[in-house]
């Protein structure tokens, strides 16, 4: 099972760069996911004034420019686990570092799979890709 795990920003972490205590703590972790070969992918994102929102209402979009005040709804990074089951994403979840001074919170997400969108996909589409390719929904 694949998930996505959100850092959320907290009141002052706006995309602020980490210290460097904890840049070193999230490396370790960092490092402890990828041996377990659990770490997809991962990133920290910029703060939200380098950011824009685009909102669409039927064929109208609307574009805003950062920086935006509501910050406990922000996504301050991100990475992708692979994981046998969400208990697993949790334990995980629960070693990682706390890298601001007060409360922190992460939210954990799976990843559709195939098998979940088989009404929307042909039996060849929930095949498993080959070697090198990368089926429909982008899962190698």
């Amino acid at each position: 099972m694949r998930v996505m795990v959100f850092g959320k920003a907290s009141g002052d972490s706006d995309g602020a760069p980490p210290t460097a205590e904890a840049f070193a703590a999230m490396d370790r972790f960092t490092e402890e996911l990828v041996e377990a070969g659990v770490l997809v992918a991962a990133a920290g994102l910029k703060n939200t004034a380098e950011a824009k929102r685009v909102v669409t209402h039927g064929a109208d979009h609307t574009v805003s420019d950062g920086p935006f005040a509501e910050t406990r709804e922000l996504v301050a990074g991100f990475s992708i686990w692979q994981v046998k089951d969400m208990d697993e994403a949790l334990a995980w979840a629960k070693r990682g570092p706390n890298l601001t001074s007060g409360p922190s919170e992460i939210e954990i997400r799976p990843f559709y799979e195939a098998a979940d969108l088989a009404e929307f996909l042909t039996p060849e589409e929930l095949g498993a890709p080959r070697d090198g390719e990368r089926g429909r929904l982008g899962v190698a």
